[in-house]
């Protein structure tokens, strides 16, 4: 038996090929241009094959709840040329197969759930923090999503007192994607943050707004651990930071586990996504 999943971002697609156990059997990626371009890459991947069902994690927002009808549906993003595009529609006129739906954040928190650094925990939160910020929830084993799926990112953070940056976020300004994605920082320093030193002060603001976000997810939801990806938590000690961040802010409100064991780096590192796209696919099953 064979599945598909594929983890569709707004820099790259990766497709896969699967079995029962979501394991890897091939894998492609290629990057994310029109919906027309990028989906013919995705046939032509897929067409090899007879799996029997597909689970895509994509990025967003799209429309999770199956009574609308815009459901498959990404919504209103950046990407103009997927703006209200059928994305599910698309995908089942081509393949005959049932079909799993969610964002690619909520299907990289099933897989650091199911295999990754939350494994055996049923109460979960994954945040990437990369170009954008994005989170998904396992609450009970099961992804989070109400009328629609979380929105994270666009937690509104009060600004750090030395930080005179507005944020980039068209929508809010000041919201957590606005203050802490990788174009914040460019946006205050002119580079990229991976040409920004570990010490530079910029880290402290980032470590700040997330750990702001990082009290309100656990007053809110009260996960069992926290799962930080996304490159810009690739930057050397921003971890440490984020963690002493979110203990001052918290100030021993309420009981968590030590934060080394809760706030904690993937375990699938870039690998979450594609997995938790295979896992939503056998889940269909």
């Amino acid at each position: 038996m064979l599945v598909g999943a594929i983890e569709a971002g707004g820099t790259k697609f990766v497709c896969a090929i699967g079995d029962k156990e979501n394991q890897v059997i091939e894998r492609v990626s290629f990057p994310t241009t029109t919906p027309e371009e990028t989906l013919a890459h995705v046939f032509a991947f897929f067409d090899k094959y007879e799996v029997e069902a597909i689970g895509i994690g994509s990025f967003g927002p799209i429309e999770v709840n199956e009574a609308s009808g815009k459901y498959g549906y990404i919504l209103s993003t950046p990407k103009l040329a997927w703006k209200n595009f059928d994305f599910i529609g698309a995908m089942k006129a081509r393949y005959h197969v049932p079909m799993g739906w969610t964002t690619d954040v909520n299907a990289a928190a099933l897989g650091e759930s199911i295999f990754g650094a939350a494994k055996g925990l049923t109460n979960m939160l994954y945040l990437t923090v990369g170009t954008g910020v994005g989170g998904g929830a396992i609450v009970d084993g099961r992804i989070l999503e109400g009328i629609g799926h979380p929105e994270m990112g666009h937690l509104l953070v009060k600004p750090h007192e030395h930080d005179h940056y507005a944020g980039f976020c068209p929508y809010h300004g000041n919201c957590l994607e606005g203050m802490a994605a990788g174009p914040s920082i460019d946006g205050r320093l002119g580079v990229a943050g991976k040409d920004v030193d570990p010490d530079n002060a910029v880290w402290d603001y980032i470590a700040y707004y997330l750990g702001q976000a990082i009290v309100a997810y656990t007053v809110i939801l009260r996960p069992e651990r926290i799962v930080l990806g996304g490159g810009v938590m690739k930057v050397p000690g921003l971890l440490n930071k984020v963690k002493r961040s979110f203990e001052t802010l918290l100030g021993d409100y309420v009981p968590v586990p030590a934060s080394d064991s809760y706030l904690v780096l993937p375990g699938l590192e870039d690998d979450a996504g594609i997995t938790g796209a295979l896992i939503l696919a056998n889940q269909q099953l």
